[in-house]
């Protein structure tokens, strides 16, 4: 099975959605699940049915980076 970026993520087969433990209770939050061609899907937790983007695991590793670099700080501000 292939998945694009705006597919429904409640069609992944077996997903295993994780999301940060610093996860409001409110449910304001990104889960993220692995997919079976070794790409990772990314959906808003406030709606799990909604289109999910998918990523390389190349790409997520960079996004990793910059947000362990805080480069991405500016954008949810202080």
């Amino acid at each position: 099975m292939r998945f694009d970026n705006g597919f429904p993520a409640d069609t992944i087969p077996d997903a295993a959605w994780v999301k940060s433990r610093a996860s409001v209770r409110d449910g304001n939050c990104v889960e993220l699940t692995p997919l079976p061609q070794g790409g990772v899907a990314v959906r808003n937790s406030r709606h799990p049915g909604g289109p999910a983007l998918v990523y390389t695991r190349q790409e997520m590793s960079a996004f990793m980076e910059g947000v362990k670099a805080s480069e991405f700080d500016h954008l949810i501000g202080s």
